[in-house]
């Protein structure tokens, strides 16, 4: 099939990779533009970018894709399908118009459940056992089409959503095959959204703060949700302290928020009686160090709290 391939993280390059050692003749990729990165703030490149010039496609970063301008291009390219993963753009209803076999997006959750930008991030933060993959024919809507296939997987109870985004972009890979496969051959059925919906909405550092009246497991789940970006935080003396490695722990650790030292691990009391271990954390301006390292080079006085 001559696909139109729309994508931009690292989430997306293994569904991009399928495509190409499947045989299908992908025309073309669109990504988001190039960024500033590292110290030097060097333009960088989108992964999905990097592997399309790898292998001489053709790559068009445009900031909208509702210009007529955009338009043109696409129909110009003359797709039977596109395919879009993790793109970050909203494509018009003109484009969704103009490939026979529609406009297939790879979601990152069982919809309708966690629609929107960061579905793997909210399903860990929010503790659930069960996640998987969607294939569906976009509408108008923001993850609202015709579901086509899903392929469900359980999240590990430590799964931080890095790793399950690793698992869950290779499911892609496979799912989107099979998914191109039934189109063509004509045995690919549309079913619309039912049941109980939501929205994953994106994160920020802002939503990051850790309230350490919640429980440990809630806590726990924040921790592993929001790694490796943008990171769980909390603040000890007024100063911000990152946290990337958590363990619940049935040792009684004090109030909420309370430090204790004992054996030389990081424990922290939390809600309704629970505590956690801090595993691994980045003092402000520091490197990242284990728990125990951090405790050795700032022990905590007695009232030691964290805010």
């Amino acid at each position: 099939m001559r696909i139109l391939f729309m994508g931009t993280p690292d989430f997306a390059v293994p569904c991009l990779q399928s495509l190409l050692d499947a045989g299908h003749d992908v025309a073309a990729v669109f990504t988001r533009q190039d960024k500033p990165k590292g110290r030097g703030y060097a333009l960088a490149a989108p992964p999905v970018k990097q592997l399309a010039v790898r292998y001489g496609i053709p790559v068009f970063q445009p900031a909208t894709l509702r210009t007529p301008e955009a338009e043109q291009t696409v129909r110009g390219l003359a797709p039977e399908g596109i395919v879009v993963v993790a793109y970050g753009r909203i494509l018009p209803k003109e484009i969704l118009r103009i490939p026979p076999f529609g406009c297939i997006n790879v979601h990152a959750s069982l919809l309708p459940k966690y629609r929107g930008a960061a579905p793997i991030q909210w399903a860990v933060i929010n503790g659930e056992k069960i996640t998987g993959v969607t294939t569906m024919r976009m509408d108008e809507g923001i993850d609202t089409g015709d579901i086509l296939f899903t392929e469900r997987t359980e999240i590990g109870p430590d799964e931080t959503a890095g790793e399950l985004s690793d698992r869950l972009s290779r499911m892609g890979a496979d799912l989107i095959g099979k998914t191109l496969e039934a189109l063509k051959n004509g045995t690919a059925v549309r079913i619309p959204q039912k049941g109980e919906s939501c929205y994953a909405s994106m994160l920020s550092r802002d939503k990051s703060r850790v309230d350490w009246n919640r429980t440990a497991a809630e806590i726990h789940n924040l921790v592993r949700g929001l790694l490796p970006w943008p990171a769980a935080w909390t603040t000890l003396g007024g100063k911000r302290l990152k946290i990337y490695g958590s363990a619940q722990t049935a040792e009684p650790a004090g109030a909420a928020g309370k430090i204790s030292a004992r054996g030389g691990r990081f424990l922290v009391g939390c809600g309704s009686g629970t505590a956690l271990e801090l595993l691994e954390v980045q003092p402000e301006g520091g490197r990242r160090m284990s728990g125990g390292d951090y405790l050795r080079g700032h022990p905590p006085g007695e009232q030691a709290k964290l805010e």
